[in-house]
């Protein structure tokens, strides 16, 4: 068999080319998603950065396949392979292929859905089957979530119909305060009030990002009168706004020596 140097020349020239095709796929797509990104960054909501970058991920996933796919056909043309034959052999093996790995058709277009449909994104909070996280990484075939406790859980996307995601919409910051019913309920509105308008004055909250109002009374109960107070907060940032109205609470009902009932043990001498 001759030793043909020329094929082995053009199939480094080939790896090359593809090498360098990529990375111009890679800069093109970052052109288009990373650049104005950052330079927009202050103008785009928190949403459109997240999906900007998730997209941008899965585009350049999907450049270095269709690269690689190239690479290999035009390796294989260099050699004297026939590759329209193989194309044809492909085919249907690939529908042979395609019936044995339903799932993996299925994950791949359920992840090009989740992305054109922006049913999440990376850096969401998002809960599946009981397992509530981050959302670390969004690929073809799967979406990997992380919970507070650093625990990982990689999840086909097909099965990702039954999410739910807690960072697409304002969360409420809730907190109910009871009332002694020997209050003077004016004496509790001003009090109140004066809650609300120090949280939306509340320099370094920035969690709270709508209104702030009082809701009374909403429920008498056996023993006392209950009030609310409502914060609109951004996406599932309501924990933190939740303790400091309620130490504003005690605060102020302290000093406006508002009581705030609680069960008490009645102990009878028997003698």
């Amino acid at each position: 068999m001759k030793f043909n140097i020329d094929k082995y020349i053009y199939a480094i020239v080939y790896v090359f080319v593809a090498i360098i095709f990529y990375f111009i796929l890679k800069k093109i797509i970052n052109i288009f998603l990373q650049k104005p990104r950052e330079k927009f960054s202050s103008k785009l909501t928190t949403r459109q950065v997240q999906r900007m970058s998730t997209l941008q991920a899965m585009l350049n996933s999907t450049a270095k396949y269709l690269v690689i796919i190239a690479l290999l056909l035009a390796l294989l043309a260099n050699f004297g392979v026939d590759v329209s034959s193989l194309l044809a052999g492909i085919g249907i093996a690939t529908a042979i292929i395609g019936l044995a790995f339903q799932d993996l058709a299925k994950d791949i277009i359920a992840g090009f859905s989740i992305i054109m449909d922006n049913q999440y994104e990376v850096g969401d909070l998002i809960e599946v089957d009981g397992f509530k996280g981050r959302v670390t990484s969004v690929g073809l075939k799967s979406t990997k979530i992380k919970n507070y406790r650093g625990k990982e859980m990689i999840i086909a996307n097909r099965n990702m119909n039954s999410m739910i995601n807690y960072s697409t919409h304002n969360t409420l910051a809730e907190v109910d305060i009871p009332v002694s019913y020997d209050t003077d309920p004016d004496h509790v509105e001003k009090v109140l009030e004066k809650i609300c308008t120090e949280l939306k004055e509340k320099s370094g909250l920035e969690e709270i990002v709508g209104d702030v109002t009082y809701y009374g009374p909403i429920r008498i109960g056996e023993s006392a009168v209950i009030w609310r107070i409502n914060a609109e907060c951004a996406p599932y940032k309501h924990f933190k706004p939740q303790r400091i109205i309620r130490n504003l609470i005690l605060k102020e009902f302290k000093k406006a020596g508002i009581k705030i009932p609680y069960n008490q043990l009645e102990v009878h001498n028997g003698k």
